[in-house]
């Protein structure tokens, strides 16, 4: 089975970073990296805003939990945002190349 997880930043060089890492340890086939998210949210009873960068991570289901591990250990916020999908299908050749990749 695939996974797609969801992970936000505060700034570009902790996107590339995180990206890089995750790449390197082979915990994930390809990282896409969106710029300008405004995220709002609740933090400590009250409403909070922030620029982002959200990063988009292509898997497979058994490395997701590696990825929640490492991204702790390496990400600057107290409490990342860390949210994961399965995913029910897509391009064949597609998933093959993430199979392949993440050996």
């Amino acid at each position: 089975m695939y996974s797609m997880v969801f992970i936000t930043v505060g700034n570009e060089d902790e996107a590339k970073r995180i990206a890089k890492k995750l790449l390197e340890e082979r915990l994930a086939a390809c990282v896409n990296i969106i710029k300008d998210v405004k995220s709002y949210f609740l933090w400590k009873g009250e409403i909070d805003k922030a620029e982002e960068y959200l990063l988009i991570i292509k898997t497979i289901a058994n490395k997701v939990n590696d990825i929640i591990k490492r991204v702790k250990e390496i990400h600057s916020y107290q409490v990342p945002e860390i949210i994961w999908i399965n995913l029910s299908g897509g391009s064949e050749d597609y998933l093959n190349w993430i199979n392949e990749e993440l050996r």
